[in-house]
């Protein structure tokens, strides 16, 4: 991971109208953060990441993760703030999740187990015009998501300032900024890749143990 020493990982969710509506949800007035362990991180680099089989259906989202250069103070600016990007992906457990939240329980389970999130090849920016390819999450060979931030209903500027303000953002956290509508139901075996603009900045084989 670029020999980055990474902190917080913070993760919005439902942050794309097209994923609200793909999953019924209504759209929240205030941005939906979780967090994952510095432990559930991945990279992916043609590694395999073994996740678990047991627990039922396992999805991965898609989505563009912002690396903090500096940190957070009050009016700081997206360019100022954000040094790195990449495409990293979301690892769930639906089927715990679905029983959790039925439960009002925390996430944690579906959504931090360990290997629960994977990343990219980090790449510089300089501004947020750098942030407007579209990226893509493939998965043999097969394209299941494309998004761009344009469609995302809080913006870049909007997560970091809520994030802050509420818990705290400082150099060496990690945003994942939420996913468009498509995730991937996986197999034992699928290969998946992430692609920014035209370019694949990631790849890895996943296994499912049992």
């Amino acid at each position: 991971m670029d020999n980055l020493k990474i902190r917080n990982i913070y993760c919005v969710g439902r942050n794309y109208y097209s994923f609200a509506k793909e999953m019924g949800n209504a759209i929240s007035e205030s941005p939906i953060i979780f967090l994952k362990p510095t432990h559930s991180l991945e990279p992916m680099n043609g590694s395999v990441i073994a996740l678990s089989g047991k627990y039922g259906e396992v999805n991965g989202e898609a989505e563009i993760v912002l690396h903090m250069g500096k940190d957070y103070v009050p009016g700081i600016q997206v360019e100022e703030l954000v040094d790195k990007m990449t495409i990293g992906i979301d690892f769930t457990y639906r089927n715990v999740l679905n029983e959790i939240k039925k439960k009002g329980q925390p996430w944690l389970p579906a959504k931090g187990f360990r290997s629960s999130c994977s990343i990219g090849e980090f790449r510089e920016i300089s501004g947020q015009s750098d942030l407007t390819k579209d990226f893509r999450l493939i998965k043999n060979g097969e394209t299941l998501q494309i998004g761009n931030i344009k469609n995302m209903i809080f913006s870049l500027q909007t997560l970091i300032d809520y994030i802050a303000l509420n818990f705290g953002l400082g150099t060496g956290d990690l945003i994942y900024t939420g996913t468009p509508e498509g995730i991937g139901t996986l197999q034992d075996h699928d290969h998946l890749e992430i692609q920014w603009g035209e370019e694949i900045i990631g790849s890895c084989q996943i296994i499912l143990k049992s």
